[in-house]
């Protein structure tokens, strides 16, 4: 880590680490400050992101089950989450694996445990505010992310107690190393105060960007040895959730913008300037937004082609499984039984017909437990992200 890179300020935090790496000093960050930060050309995109955030509550206010912001989102949010650390799954893969588990994936395993410990937290979060931050809350959360990974030799859940650094392929090149494993536990309790936003940062620093400041020390503190980014980025949408907001899933945004997110970090971190990091994270929710939106257009738009294909019935179950198919585009006759709520015969039936013009598909080849999928909603569900047009812009005010 290059001293020269640090501000003054963050210099002063220096501590050195043990041997073998007694050559070389780790950031101990400050707690994070309840005063006002210095902030330039923010305003604009912190002013579109909790326009963002006003247009995610109107959707999720008329959406009678709320899926499109729950799980297909959740799911989308895990995959990309996770392949920004390297653990790569298909969105396909997920679907299939929590219908059928017979056969073991770890990749997709690591995904769905982040998918199921989102689904899990988030309504707490809604529930008990931000009094649901605790030290056990990050430790649980990082138990249940990294329980498949079979590459971490660590106990989870414990925060480290080795030295690490960010970047480089050994310490003597890395671009920021966090601080000795001593000062870990210390600096988290700062974080925890800083999540339970009841001091004078609700007062003189907006949500966007109490994120990015909060973001910045958790990743800087890097309290495990390896899964800081998927428990740091699980925890922006918690803290939406705990704070009264609809939670927006940025992950998605994140993976497509990685150099700038890494950038952001690095200024916050050894700058202590969260200029980038705020209208980053500003411009994730806003465009995580729209991508929502359009999403929703584009599956009504599906919904109509296909009660073109064939005259279904009012109230029929084919016709019903439209709609679930969205939120569950592969599925089990079981599972599509339970979801309507009709016997299993019926929803066979249901599947028959959806089959016969051409909106599912058998793709597994059993004879029994087989899967089902609309290939058309997988392909939308799984469009890359951001097909912005061309010449349109991502705000960076300057």
């Amino acid at each position: 880590m290059n001293r020269n890179n640090l501000t003054e300020a963050v210099r002063q935090t220096l501590q050195r680490f043990t041997e073998p790496h007694g050559a070389h000093y780790g950031v101990v960050p400050t707690a994070p400050t309840e005063d006002g930060v210095p902030l330039t050309g923010v305003a604009v995109a912190v002013g579109e992101a909790h326009a963002a955030l006003k247009e995610a509550a109107i959707i999720a206010s008329s959406l009678p089950d709320n899926y499109l912001l729950t799980r297909i989102p959740v799911r989308k949010e895990a995959l990309s989450s996770s392949s920004i650390e390297g653990t790569n799954s298909t969105l396909d893969e997920l679907l299939s694996v929590e219908e059928d588990d017979t056969e073991r994936n770890d990749a997709t395993h690591q995904v769905r445990d982040y998918a199921i410990a989102l689904e899990k937290v988030v309504p707490q979060a809604r529930e008990l505010g931000t009094s649901i931050f605790t030290l056990d809350l990050i430790r649980d959360l990082h138990a249940a992310t990294m329980r498949s990974d079979a590459d971490y030799r660590d106990p989870i859940g414990h925060f480290r107690n080795r030295v690490v650094w960010i970047g480089g392929g050994d310490i003597s090149q890395s671009t920021y190393n966090p601080p000795p494993p001593q000062y870990v536990a210390s600096c988290m309790e700062d974080h925890i105060h800083y999540l339970h936003a009841d001091g004078m940062q609700v007062m003189n620093q907006d949500f966007i960007t109490r994120m990015a400041i909060a973001h910045a020390h958790f990743e800087g503190v890097h309290p495990f040895r390896d899964g800081n980014g998927r428990v740091g980025r699980l925890l922006l949408p918690v803290m939406m959730a705990a704070e009264g907001y609809e939670p927006v899933y940025l992950s998605s945004f994140i993976e497509e913008n990685k150099q700038r997110y890494y950038d952001g970090l690095k200024a916050a971190q050894q700058r202590l300037d969260y200029s980038p990091l705020v209208v980053f994270v500003a411009n994730a929710i806003k465009e995580s937004v729209h991508e929502l939106k359009r999403l929703r257009t584009d599956l009504a738009d599906l919904r109509d082609d296909w009660l073109q294909r064939d005259k279904l019935r009012e109230g029929s179950a084919a016709r019903r499984a439209l709609d679930v198919l969205q939120e569950y585009p592969v599925l089990t006759v079981g599972r599509l039984s339970k979801l309507l709520d009709v016997s299993f015969p019926a929803a066979s039936n249901a599947v028959d017909k959806l089959m016969e013009i051409g909106i599912l598909i058998e793709k597994t080849g059993y004879q029994r437990n087989r899967l089902f999928t609309a290939p058309e909603a997988v392909e939308l569900l799984n469009r890359p992200f951001g097909e912005y047009e061309p010449g349109v812009l991502i705000c960076t005010e300057s």
